[in-house]
This record gives C-alpha cells, sequence and structure tokens, in this order.
C-alpha cells in the first residue's frame, strides 16, 4: 500500500468529471487500498478517487469510530433523496482546516458496486448520507466550499493558495539544504 497524493482546491482537476470503473482488477483492488491507506492517515471519514487524481468514479467512506467497517461504493448513483433537509459542518481532506455548513438531503438511497464489481443499495442517514452526497460530489468535479456564498469561497481559495506558496517555499528550502 501507498499514501497517495490528495489534491488541494482550487486545484483545477478537483473539477474533472470522473467515467465509470470498468476494471474490477488487481488495479482497482490496489487503487482501493492506497486511497483507505491515505483517508486514514490524513485523517478522514471519506475519499473520492477524483481527490487522488485518478478520475474514477469511486468512493471510500468509513465513519465507524474503530476505522474498520470500510466501505466501496464503485460507479454509485443515488437513486433518491428525502425531502427533508439537514446542515452538517462539512471538511475535506483536498481543503484541510475549513469547515463550513451545508445543507443536504437528510437521507438517501445509492446504488453502487462493490469493488468486486457485485450490485448492491444501501439507505443511509446522518452523517453517512452527508459523507455519501459530499464524496459523490466530487464525481462531478464539485467540491463542498462551491455550496458557500461567493465571498466565502474567495477567501478560502486565498488561503489555501497562500498555504500552497508556503509549502512550495518549504520544499525548496528543504531542497537547498537551508533549515526554515
Amino acid at each position: 500500500m501507498a499514501l497517495l497524493n490528495i489534491l488541494r482546491y482550487p486545484d483545477a482537476r478537483l473539477h474533472k468529471v470522473a467515467k465509470p470503473v470498468t476494471d474490477f482488477g488487481e488495479r482497482l483492488a490496489k487503487l482501493v487500498a492506497d486511497m483507505a491507506e491515505t483517508m486514514y492517515d490524513a485523517p478522514g471519514v471519506g475519499l473520492a478517487a477524483s481527490q487522488v487524481d485518478v478520475h474514477e468514479q469511486l468512493v471510500i467512506i468509513d465513519i465507524s469510530d474503530t476505522k474498520d467497517a470500510l466501505q466501496v461504493l464503485v460507479n454509485p448513483e443515488i437513486t433518491w433523496y428525502s425531502d427533508d433537509k439537514q446542515v452538517y459542518d462539512e471538511g475535506c481532506l483536498s481543503v484541510p482546516g475549513i469547515y463550513d455548513g451545508v445543507e443536504r438531503a437528510a437521507r438517501v438511497k445509492v446504488r453502487a458496486l462493490d469493488q468486486h464489481g457485485k450490485a448492491y443499495e444501501l439507505e443511509a442517514d446522518g452523517l453517512l448520507a452527508v459523507c455519501i452526497q459530499h464524496e459523490m460530489d466530487h464525481l462531478l468535479g464539485k467540491v463542498f466550499v462551491q455550496y458557500l456564498s461567493p465571498l466565502k469561497r474567495n477567501r478560502i481559495k486565498a488561503k489555501m493558495l497562500k498555504e500552497e506558496r508556503g509549502l512550495e517555499r518549504e520544499a525548496a528550502l528543504r531542497a537547498a539544504g537551508r533549515r526554515y
């Protein structure tokens, strides 16, 4: 297994629409394992393949406290949204350190394949419903900050760009053998 690089907002690659998974072989099994290791290390409760620059319809989620209940959703499709809504403070591994309220359906039904290509359906509420909707947005090229006001979105974008410049500077200094 290997830790994967998580794309950071406002990276344009986060806005690419994912294509369906067609190969359920070793490559997919390795990608699922690497994504799980990356998500747990981050730490997070969900990760879409789009966030690690693999633009295929793959989402992993584990909302358990013990981090031993990994759910794999391949080519997921939400087949039903409840009319009742809920607001959750959402965060994202691609937008580290930023949390804000997003209104989403309180319950959803999902049809997906597991990593071996076997179809299943799932009904979710609470945090799991939020995670499913959040991660599936990534597959459509959407990041949760797009639900926020333009002012908040622009502030977040500026903050992320400033942090990225700082990380690049630290890496350059390290490469030059300097201490910072």
